[in-house]
């Protein structure tokens, strides 16, 4: 690691180097302060990653170029939005957070008619919208769109680089941030690095990872899991027409980027800053769990991965502080738990929550639950977790097999009944998933599907059993209601909102046949929307369910900028958890994950220091004399009366 005297001396060497682009004064003083604030750690990050590198300074000349460029490039409104969040650097902690993420066509057919969209996310109360990959990507099977082919060309298909661009402005205009997907672990096969890589061209061969001596390959595969084993064994693809093999962690046509090589650090950085100057407020750093590799690990979550982020990281602070990273990292929790840090990122999707509020759904019991989130929830005060239900990807049963083995879980055989549960092959189960990336090997797999059709909603439909349509509603509810209330940024898939079920039509297309996570990728389409205003109708009783318990979130603080406290009931059903917030307000969710009644001692509400309590949810008032008793799947929002 350099000091921070060198760190300077380096700083002066690469400014007398450089030519700056043209500024103004009052820019140009703004972006060398950043940049002496800054510079100092970012190279001694950047000399940990390539201090074998004889051109070092070369690399670092090249990058404060990328810096300053993109700096320029950035509009005047963008800049002050950046003072703006720097003077409210908690601001993704506000009780009014409230996110969605979907697919542009699928949710509105293409940009233009996404912005047509923003009375409705306004009528939602959503603030914070995750449009999932919208780059220009191979024809057919793109994995969703993350195998990216340009990352400054948006798909045809979708509209043009000045339809994302008046979205991101009209966004703003509205007060709704703008989250994009920053794919670094790897680009597509098409993209023009990869192609003049296989035209021969030796720079851009290095950004990728071949190797010709099947050995090397070998040794690599004894240590890296198989991600995606029904498409591919092993981490590398053949390419028979050079006789190499090219490191490929997913799908065969998703090179993985070579960030050993500092070029690559750099040209990742200025498709970065692009994406940032597009105007939005966050981007979710996909894989990066993957970044760094090296032989006899697991190429998983290694110390430099971690490095690379924070560079990435201070990059951001130089010229677009107003961004945030959100961690996609979905590995063990205590590696999750290494990714979250103001300097790392400020965001991460919270797995272990999202994978266990229906583990405890599958065996009625929240010992799991209770337990993991006592261990992991707590993060620091500047940063917050997106707490989801389901997203666009399937179901990994992330948890810490040891803390499960102290409860008396066998982790193997308990992922095994998971599975089982949730694709509808355990007998009794409610659920109606679809398996993914069956290992054949193994019989290991994840699970797809909407929230509705895993709730419940859709076998109780099929079969028109109005009980288990009810406790299918009250579910939904349940699951709706830890996401919202819990801590954090809370974010909606796309349909959840409408109890929309699985789309089975995937099966027909080619391209999508193979990959079952387009089952809970469902086209948005105005009937399904009508369906959800009718009140009657199980998907209008899910929508003004959660829109209730929105409206209330985003009235009080508590729910906001607060401390979580996860309790013990014991009670092998319930899950309860409290807040408090610095003004005083105090807040007690319990939930009863079972179709049984259930009861808990009304000592439990003494953390509320209140003579009289009610249930934000109905207004009932909650009588201290006895014990309080939930009702099937019943959740309890508890506060002081007013």
């Amino acid at each position: 690691m350099l000091s921070k005297p060198l760190s300077e001396k380096a700083l002066k060497q690469v400014l007398s180097s450089v030519s700056l682009p043209k500024l103004t004064k009052k820019d140009e003083k703004l972006f060398l302060t950043r940049l002496e604030q800054h510079f100092p750690e970012l190279v001694s990050k950047l000399h940990d990653l390539y201090a074998d590198k004889y051109d070092f300074f070369f690399h670092l000349e090249k990058l404060v170029t990328v810096l300053a460029s993109a700096f320029a490039s950035r509009k005047p409104s963008l800049k002050m939005r950046d003072e703006q969040r720097l003077l409210e650097p908690n601001w993704y902690r506000s009780e009014k957070m409230l996110g969605m993420a979907l697919y542009v066509d699928l949710f509105a057919g293409n940009l233009k008619n996404l912005k047509k969209k923003i009375p409705y996310f306004k009528s939602l109360g959503i603030n914070y919208v995750h449009l999932m990959p919208l780059y220009l990507s191979p024809e057919g099977d793109s994995d969703g769109g993350y195998a990216v082919s340009d990352y400054r060309r948006v798909d045809p298909r979708l509209g043009t680089e000045k339809d994302l661009l008046e979205l991101a402005e009209a966004f703003s205009t509205e007060g709704i941030s703008l989250v994009l997907d920053f794919v670094f672990n790897h680009t597509s096969n098409e993209h023009e690095w990869a192609q003049k890589a296989l035209a021969g061209d030796p720079e851009y061969a290095d950004y990728y990872y071949f190797f010709d001596d099947k050995k090397q390959v070998d040794e690599y595969n004894q240590t890296c899991r198989e991600i995606f084993p029904a498409v591919r064994r092993g981490s590398f693809t053949y390419l028979e027409s050079h006789n190499q093999w090219v490191w490929t962690t997913f799908n065969s046509f998703q090179w993985d980027l070579n960030f050993s090589n500092p070029t690559v650090f750099n040209a990742i950085t200025d498709e970065m800053l692009y994406l940032a100057n597009i105007g939005c407020e966050g981007l979710r750093l996909d894989a990066l769990a993957f970044i760094w590799k090296e032989k006899w690990t697991l190429c998983e979550s290694l110390p430099k991965a971690h490095t690379l982020i924070q560079a990435f990281n201070l990059c951001l602070r130089i010229v677009a502080p107003a961004v945030q990273f959100k961690s996609e990292a979905i590995v063990h929790p205590d590696e999750v738990a290494k990714y979250i840090d103001s300097k790392e990122c400020q965001l991460s999707y919270n797995p272990l929550m999202m994978a266990l509020m229906w583990e405890s759904l599958a065996t009625r019991e929240t010992k799991l639950l209770t337990a993991s989130l006592k261990k992991s929830f707590e993060i620091a005060d500047d940063c917050a977790w997106v707490n989801y239900i389901r997203c666009h990807d399937d179901i990994g049963w992330t948890f810490d097999d040891d803390l499960a083995g102290q409860l008396g879980i066998n982790g193997y055989d308990h992922r095994k009944f998971l599975n089982q549960y949730y694709t509808g092959r355990f007998e009794g189960s409610f659920a109606k998933g679809v398996p993914f990336q069956e290992n054949p090997a193994t019989g290991d797999c994840r699970v797809c599907g909407s929230l509705a059709s895993l709730s419940g909603l859709e076998k109780a439909i099929d079969s028109g059993d109005t009980l288990e349509m009810d406790l299918a509603i009250k579910r939904i509810l349940l699951l709706n209601s830890i996401n919202l209330s819990i801590g954090g940024i809370p974010l909606i898939y796309q349909g959840d909102e409408l109890g929309v079920l699985n789309d089975h039509s995937y099966l027909g297309d080619e391209f999508k046949r193979d990959d079952s996570r387009w089952v809970n990728r469902p086209e948005i389409t105005p009937e399904l929307v009508n369906v959800a205003k009718r009140a009657t109708t199980p998907q209008g009783i899910i929508n003004r369910q959660l829109r209730q318990m929105i409206a209330i979130r985003q009235s009080s603080p508590v729910f906001g900028e607060a401390t979580t406290e996860v309790l013990e009931t014991y009670r092998s059903h319930l899950f309860a958890y409290s807040r408090e917030h610095e003004n005083g307000d105090k807040f007690l969710s319990i939930c009863n994950f079972s179709e049984q009644t259930q009861s808990v001692p009304a000592s439990i509400c003494d953390l509320l220091d209140a003579d009289e309590i009610v249930d934000v949810l109905t207004g009932n008032k909650v009588g201290l004399g006895q014990d309080i008793v939930l009702g099937p799947y019943a959740v309890l929002w508890l506060k002081k009366k007013d």
